[in-house]
């Protein structure tokens, strides 16, 4: 097969995959890195690279023309965002997104929270 038709398989399959339920997750540093790494493992197999080639990301990208499967995720999660906010009220996503809770929190440092990664907290 030609690159071009790998980097199709690539975009329908593999990154559909990666991407799967990802509008409500929320990305920790060690999934970022497993992610990436799945992404760069397939695009450095695509080009026939090895990883004692020593190539960087950025020019293995470059010679694919892919977008970091990070970035693409992040923007799918706004795009989700935006989404919902148009939605109406009586929606079952809107209300939670707008639920507030009630009570004490556990002790300890407090969890990661998906409106805390879209930098929506108050």
């Amino acid at each position: 097969m030609d690159k071009e038709t790998k980097l199709r398989i690539h975009n329908i399959t593999a990154k559909a995959a990666l991407k799967f339920g990802s509008e409500a997750w929320v990305l920790k540093k060690r999934e970022e890195r497993s992610l990436e790494a799945a992404q760069m493992k397939f695009l450095r197999h695509l080009l026939g690279i090895t990883k004692l080639d020593k190539e960087k990301k950025q020019c293995i990208r470059g010679k694919t023309g892919a977008q970091n499967i990070v970035k693409e995720i992040k923007q799918y999660q706004e795009k989700w965002l935006q989404h919902v906010q148009k939605m109406d009220t009586n929606r079952l996503p809107k209300q939670a997104l707008q639920y507030k809770t009630k009570g004490r929190r556990n002790i300890g440092r407090p969890r990661k929270r998906w409106r805390a990664q879209l930098h929506l907290e108050d």
